[in-house]
């Protein structure tokens, strides 16, 4: 039985430098030591995925991890800190999808993980929400004994409004410039998360289309104020012609997927035409309280000027005589 387990590993071993060799690195540039019983618990398995994309309330998402950056810290609550921590008991390397995930979920709550990381640094489930929104990510290598970093990839689960989750997710396409569905080795992942690529590609396209939708109706419909307010009032043409300008650039940074810049474009939009609305009332109300403050150098004519006064105060001098 010993002889049989020894020879389980060796060839465990053996495969896994073939798969360093068809990489071009040799052992140095691996990020640890094989250890083949853990990359073997560490693969995930597919029989306990229900399902890939969306539904009313939770979306269930593969990525393709490239870059194990960047190392970061856990502190002792299993908390994830940046790299030199003060205190951190433990490294963990998140990767590419995980931070920018992270970062698309916007202002939130410090990650925690529900599994930390052991001796695979790259093998972790963490959590973490923004308001109404919730992200757990799982990261668990999927071929070549998670010997290098694009052997792993992520499980990202969303629970929160699906408008939200749709905005979040195209805020990470973006955030991570490529295709977080197109895998290294296809066979494998299509077998591990038990989806067909085509799957995996029309679950995140679903929800870049819908949050794409849901900013250029926005867009469409302060157009339609701008329409609406062309024409009323030539004193109000410039804050058109600034609004317009604002929209524009609205659908543009939309095309280059440039969410926040969307938002900001949208957001000078708004100021703009509700200023040139007459039903807001900003302009006049701007105007009479200009014409309500007071008048600095205006002098009270029924000032009295006591100046004069000053020079009748007789001077007595209390000092002891000699």
């Amino acid at each position: 039985m010993v002889t049989q387990l020894s020879s389980a590993v060796f060839r465990i071993s053996c495969a896994a430098h073939i798969v360093l060799d068809s990489e071009g690195l040799s052992g140095s540039h691996v990020r640890a030591t094989f250890n083949p019983s853990r990359a073997h618990r560490g693969i995930v398995s597919a029989e306990n995925e229900e399902w890939v994309g969306s539904d009313a309330s939770r979306t269930v998402l593969y990525a393709q991890v490239r870059d194990g950056q960047p190392k970061m810290a856990i502190d002792d609550d299993g908390y994830l800190r940046p790299e030199g921590w003060p205190g951190s008991r433990g490294k963990v390397y998140l990767g590419d999808i995980a931070q920018a995930a992270l970062r698309a979920l916007g202002p939130h709550d410090p990650p925690r993980f529900a599994e930390q990381p052991g001796f695979d640094e790259q093998q972790w489930t963490l959590s973490s929400r923004a308001n109404e929104l919730q992200m757990r990510i799982t990261s668990s290598p999927y071929w070549g004994f998670g010997l290098l970093p694009n052997c792993f990839l992520n499980r990202i689960e969303l629970s929160g409004p699906l408008g939200i989750r749709a905005r979040c997710v195209h805020d990470l396409v973006a955030s991570v410039g490529r295709n977080p569905w197109e895998p290294s080795r296809l066979r494998q992942f299509e077998k591990v998360t038990g989806c067909e690529a085509a799957r995996h590609r029309s679950a995140w396209k679903d929800l870049i289309t819908r949050a794409s939708e849901d900013m250029s109706e926005e867009i469409d419909q302060l157009e339609d104020s701008l329409r609406r307010l062309k024409g009323s009032d030539e004193a109000v043409s410039g804050i058109l012609d600034a609004a317009g300008m604002a929209i524009s650039e609205a659908r543009a940074a939309l095309a280059d997927r440039n969410a926040p810049a969307v938002e900001r474009a949208l957001g000078r939009a708004t100021s703009a035409l509700i200023e040139a609305d007459p039903d807001t009332e900003v302009r006049s109300s701007e105007t009479n309280a200009q014409r309500a403050s007071p008048r600095t150098n205006t002098i009270n004519q029924d000032e009295v000027e006591a100046g004069h006064l000053l020079d009748e105060v007789p001077f007595v001098d209390l000092s002891d005589e000699d």
